[in-house]
């Protein structure tokens, strides 16, 4: 101990010293908790769509830094543009020249770029697509690069993004390309459902082809190691839908159910997945069967989709499974036709950065029981428990 800081301790009351000690304690509680709070990447979208409206909207509620801290990959002069279209809203931000140094106590903007960009809201242009992919690519490294812990996308227009560097029908397939992992699951989630798909953006005409017996077993696979690992449900219970009407009513309408689908299945139970199936869509959902079970594989985007944001209670968010990093989405698009009105509804971009949180601290819990895997016995059932008696 310096002679200076003994000569402060000793002329310190008590008193003086205890509350001293009080604001040091919650000041480093509070660090810790800043600590903990994950860091949420999130991109941009097309900057004629909806998407920095729903960013702002979302991220200007100081509520949302008690569970983590936001960081916005786009620019200063975008925000400040669509910051004006929402004039009753307080919004204020923190520009970073790194994403894995940021300010706990803001939000975050990671400036992708300084161009002077023409923004045009509800316009399809191919100037709204290039930025659009800047953002996404510029965030999604810094997901793969682990600087921050989790990335929400805001929508893109598919036709606009399209160029030989980003030869990607969205977002999905663009990510499995990036972590370089051999397949993924686009996931809906909601409270009281949720719904995988086999297939994704795929045309009508070519979704039978894509239907084989590889391709449902890893995603059921990929659904069961997310349905345990990011929703901590021990044992998943997984539906399985038909391809042709009535599950193809044994084979007069289709043969893919007796070829396919009831082989992948059965061959799913050999591998302790424990699914049923398949199912005829229309009967399944009409009858709430969805409930009885914690997710449902269907066959195509729109077989799952519809039922899915028809029946959903709440909003529904969509989540890629199968990469090693947390990515989320609102379940809608870039909705042109409101774009800069200041009519565009961020409940489900809201809950696109809770279910992100909810999957990264998950996975730490998963992560911490599988060191461990045994049951702890809690401090009130041994205080009951009764020696046994041991006879000489």
């Amino acid at each position: 101990m310096t002679d200076l800081v003994r000569e402060l301790v000793l002329s310190t009351s008590i008193c003086q010293l205890s509350s001293l000690f009080s604001t040091f304690t919650v000041q480093l509680f509070n660090d810790m908790q800043t600590d903990q709070r994950p860091v949420i990447g999130i991109s941009c979208g097309d900057i004629n769509g909806i998407g920095i409206e729903l960013i702002i909207k979302t991220v200007s509620d100081t509520r949302l830094l008690d569970i983590c801290t936001p960081v916005i990959f786009a620019s200063n002069k975008a925000l400040n543009f669509y910051r004006k279209s929402v004039p009753e809203i307080n919004f204020n931000f923190s520009t970073i020249k790194e994403a894995n140094r940021v300010n706990h106590k803001q939000v975050n903007l990671f400036s992708c770029w300084e161009d002077e960009v023409a923004i045009v809201p509800g316009q399809l242009t191919d100037i709204g697509g290039k930025y659009a992919v800047l953002s996404l690519v510029t965030a999604a490294q810094a997901l793969k690069d682990g600087k921050i812990d989790g990335l929400v996308t805001a929508p893109i227009h598919k036709k606009n993004t399209q160029s030989q560097e980003f030869n990607f029908t969205g977002h999905t397939p663009y990510l499995k390309n990036l972590f370089g992992v051999q397949d993924v699951l686009m996931f809906m989630v909601a409270d009281n459902m949720r719904v995988g798909l086999v297939t994704e953006h795929v045309p009508v005409n070519e979704i039978a082809k894509n239907i084989t017996r590889e391709a449902i077993l890893s995603k059921l696979q990929l659904m069961n190691n997310s349905l345990k690992k990011d929703f901590l449900i021990n044992k998943p219970r997984i539906a399985v839908l038909g391809l042709n009407p009535h599950a193809g009513d044994e084979g007069l309408i289709g043969k893919e159910e007796d070829d396919i689908i009831r082989p992948a299945i059965k061959e799913a139970k050999q591998r302790d997945i424990f699914c049923f199936g398949p199912y005829s869509p229309d009967a399944f959902f009409a009858h709430g069967n969805h409930e009885k079970f914690d997710a449902v594989l269907a066959m195509y985007h729109d077989q799952g989709l519809i039922p899915f944001k028809s029946l959903a209670f709440g909003e529904g968010v969509n989540y890629t499974a199968g990469l090693q990093g947390v990515r989320t989405s609102p379940d809608h698009g870039v909705a042109f036709d409101i774009a800069g009105k200041n009519q565009a509804d961020e409940s489900s971009f809201r809950e696109a950065i809770f279910k992100c949180v909810d999957i990264i601290r998950n996975r730490k819990e998963y992560e911490e029981q599988m060191k461990n895997p045994l049951k702890k016995i809690s401090a009130r059932m041994v205080a009951n428990a009764v020696d046994e008696k041991i006879t000489e």
